[in-house]
């Protein structure tokens, strides 16, 4: 597999700043499309307009839920999930419940994280009979080693399909360590999505040796780009 083929695939183009307008959508989603990346991340009300700018293509719509500070109550995370499964996404990124897991209080975290992966699941199977995808976001700039530890233990437990590092608008984004932790933590049982200041081609890289499985960054046709001029 080529070099620029493997970062496609890992790729969830980031689209969350709160100043994007409506044209930059609809040029990220056909940059998508045109490279092939894994998903677009849009938030809440881009998630229709990119369902239908996306149409039939590989490429997933995803969108983020009690972004970015985790603190919504967990029912209204849930209704989150399921109406953005309803307007047309498959993937959800849901920030965990931070004060949760700082309280000790472990099985109110479990429910969070839970309650949102049910809510997508069934919404996603009434709507077109498949599986959603649902990544927890630790934000592991406010954690200490084995907070981010204790969380990753609790998202096993929820049925979530990836932990992921951070939403981009926390104290710091990802970093190597971060991803080597949680993939110790969570083996093969899950995948782990890196996010937060991923900007350039030897980043990505690092990140993906590292143990990444997606990478979460508005620079993703940068990267690309950079990655087709390294490898002609």
């Amino acid at each position: 597999m080529s070099l620029v083929r493997r970062l496609a695939e890992a790729i969830d183009l980031s689209l969350l700043h709160p100043t994007l307008k409506r044209t930059d959508i609809e040029r990220a989603c056909k940059e998508a499309v045109d490279w092939g990346v894994a998903s677009v991340c849009v938030s809440p009300c881009w998630v229709r307009l990119a369902s239908e700018l996306i149409g039939e293509c590989d490429v997933a719509v995803g969108t983020v839920v009690g972004f970015p500070l985790g603190s919504s109550e967990t029912s209204v995370k849930a209704f989150e999930a399921r109406r953005a499964i309803q307007d047309g996404a498959t993937e959800i990124d849901m920030v965990m419940n931070i004060g949760f897991l700082k309280s000790g209080d472990l099985e109110s975290l479990l429910d969070d994280m839970k309650a949102v992966v049910e809510a997508a699941q069934e919404a996603c199977e009434c709507m077109r009979g498949k599986r959603a995808i649902v990544k927890v976001i630790l934000e592991t700039g406010y954690l200490e080693r084995d907070e981010v530890v204790k969380a990753c233990e609790v998202a096993l437990r929820s049925d979530a399909d990836f932990v992921k590092t951070s939403t981009g608008f926390g104290p710091r984004g990802a970093t190597i360590d971060d991803v080597k932790l949680m993939r110790s933590v969570v083996g093969d049982s899950m995948r782990v999505k890196a996010a937060g200041g991923i900007r350039a081609l030897r980043q990505a890289i690092e990140f993906l040796n590292a143990g990444a499985d997606r990478l979460g960054t508005s620079h993703g046709i940068a990267i690309l780009l950079e990655a087709q001029q390294s490898s002609l």
